[in-house]
């Protein structure tokens, strides 16, 4: 048992004054139940937490972040054939559909889920259902996290929401919540809730406290990521998108600490090979015992790794096929939109003229040219607003899906 206490949350009362609304499809006893003042949590202060693991936690902790460290540096040097030629080493187009299927992940461990496909026509702002358009934002607010590596603070996890929440209002986006939140059990008021986070009133300190905390240098780097992570999904500071804001931290850090430099480890992946344990582990961590989440962290980089290069691999052959299969000339812009299939399976001529910065008319040759070599077909049989998909990498993004969900 771990030394933790520290992370132990502690209880005060509010009083609570419901509207009619809100007991009055409850049975009377449920009803009783619902009445007086209710118990929110006061989360600890973490800022100086010391925490004692025990050695085998510690010791997988370090074997897991060497598995993320290596998992980054090979695919960043072994794939010269997707690589950014203004930057030679730099794996873009990788780099961008690890970001996208981290995103996913995380998205779906709260229940948004959308298709390889779904998501990559709402990347266009082609028509998409509501889970599609917010995993895309959650591809945005992953990026701020890239950027938040640099400047980590209470107002870059607040840009990062505002990404995550744009045009949700209900979500207050960029903004801490101003209301009583509570967590599971169905209930109608806090009073039966799984977990109640602390009163808004607490958030602005609770949160400043946990960004000292993200600034130590002292910390194992996955023990830290873990416990960061823990306690900003215990203040829950968000009306919504609390755990993908959570997973949005876990990547700053991570980079942070220069555990990647080029690609986002799916560790959300990893993380829904059993949601149920990590939805234990953080219910210990607010009993006191940090234990589980770093193990639990420390299995989910594992997961996510081994899931990881069995993505990096398909990819890399169906690109190597399409590298076969073309008949365009040496420079042609076709070469271009290859690489960029990979990280966007999705497009239409004006997505190809912007990114590969060619005319028109070359961009519907090249699309024509991959049509007609097998690497894109419609997305529809109407010819207004066309779009053409790769099929093989939404295939290849959806088989990662689903490995991620299936229990080891």
């Amino acid at each position: 048992m771990a030394n933790s206490r520290g992370t132990a949350v502690t209880w005060e009362e509010h009083p609570w004054a419901a509207g009619n609304d809100a007991t009055a499809a409850m049975s009377r006893r449920a009803q009783r139940r619902s009445r007086g003042p209710y118990r929110a949590a006061v989360p600890a202060a973490i800022a100086e937490l010391q925490l004692e693991l025990p050695a085998e936690v510690t010791a997988e902790s370090e074997d897991a972040l060497m598995e993320i460290t290596r998992f980054d540096a090979e695919l960043s040097s072994s794939f010269p054939a997707l690589s950014d030629p203004d930057e030679p080493g730099e794996l873009a187009p990788l780099a961008a559909v690890l970001l996208r299927t981290e995103s996913a992940s995380s998205s779906q461990i709260e229940n948004v889920t959308a298709g390889a496909k779904a998501l990559a026509l709402a990347t266009l702002h082609e028509k998409a259902g509501p889970n599609a358009r917010q995993v895309a934002a959650n591809v945005e607010a992953m990026r701020r996290a890239l950027d938040m590596s640099d400047d980590l603070s209470v107002d870059s996890i607040l840009a990062a929401h505002a990404a995550l929440m744009a045009d949700q209002e209900h979500a207050q986006p960029g903004r801490f919540r101003d209301a009583q939140v509570w967590i599971g059990g169905g209930a109608a008021t806090p009073h039966t809730a799984s977990f109640v986070p602390p009163h808004w009133a607490r958030v602005e300190a609770a949160m400043n406290d946990l960004i000292d905390y993200c600034e130590r240098s002292d910390v194992p780097v996955l023990t830290h990521v873990a416990v960061a992570h823990a306690q900003i999904e215990t203040i829950h500071p968000f009306a919504d998108g609390n755990g993908r804001i959570g997973r949005v931290l876990m990547h700053a850090m991570l980079r942070r600490a220069g555990a990647t430099r080029r690609i986002t480890v799916p560790v959300s992946a990893g993380l829904l090979t059993d949601t149920q344990s990590y939805f234990d582990a953080l219910t210990a961590y607010r009993a006191g015992d940090a234990v589980p989440i770093v193990h639990r962290f420390s299995e989910a980089s594992f997961a996510a790794v081994s899931n990881g290069r069995t993505l990096a691999d398909d990819l890399k052959r169906i690109h190597a096929r399409w590298t076969d299969s073309v008949r365009a000339r040496r420079g042609a812009a076709a070469w271009a939109v290859l690489s960029m299939l990979v990280r966007q399976p999705a497009v239409t001529v004006r997505y190809v003229q912007e990114h590969a910065n060619v005319s028109q008319p070359a961009a519907q040759r090249a699309i024509d040219q991959l049509v007609h070599a097998g690497v894109l077909s419609p997305a529809s049989e109407n010819r207004r607003n066309r779009v053409w998909v790769a099929e093989e990498v939404v295939a290849a993004l959806d088989d990662f899906a689903a490995r991620a969900v299936r229990r080891r």
